[in-house]
C-alpha cells in the first residue's frame, strides 16, 4: 500500500478488537440509525471468511435464519461497529469456510471446537 495512504488511514484504524478468526462464533453488534433515533443490533453466526488488512480488513459471518442461510460482511474498521464478542472459539481446517453453505440443519453450523486440554497445558 501507498506509504501516504497508510499514514491517513492509521487515525482510522481500530486497535481494540477483540480477537477472533474464522470458524469462531462471534456476536458483532452494531449501530443501527432509524431517523434521529439510534439503536444496537446484534448479528450471531460463524465467522467465514475474514479478508484484507489496514483499513479494508472486512470478515463475513453466517448464520441460519428460519431456515435460510443469511450472511453479512462487516468492514472490520466502520464506526458502525460497536463490538465484537466471541462466544465459541474453534480450529479451522481451512482459512474460509465457503463449504457450509452447502451444508443444512446442525451440520451448516459445525465447525471444529476447540477443547481445552490440561495435560497439553501442564507440559506447555
Amino acid at each position: 500500500m501507498n506509504p501516504i495512504i497508510k499514514e491517513i488511514t492509521a487515525n482510522q484504524v481500530k486497535h481494540n478488537v477483540a480477537p477472533f478468526k474464522v470458524g469462531d462464533g462471534v456476536r458483532v453488534h452494531t449501530k443501527v440509525r432509524e431517523g434521529d433515533k439510534e439503536r444496537v443490533q446484534v448479528f450471531a453466526g460463524v465467522v467465514i471468511a475474514h479478508k484484507g488488512s489496514g483499513i479494508h480488513e472486512t470478515f463475513t459471518v453466517r448464520r441460519i435464519s428460519y431456515g435460510e442461510g443469511v450472511e453479512r460482511v462487516f468492514p472490520l474498521n466502520s464506526p458502525n461497529l460497536d463490538k465484537i464478542e466471541v462466544e465459541k472459539d474453534s480450529e479451522p481446517g481451512k482459512a474460509r469456510l465457503y463449504y457450509l453453505r452447502d451444508r443444512t440443519g446442525k451440520a451448516a453450523m459445525a465447525v471444529k471446537v476447540k477443547r481445552y486440554d490440561a495435560e497439553a497445558a501442564a507440559k506447555a
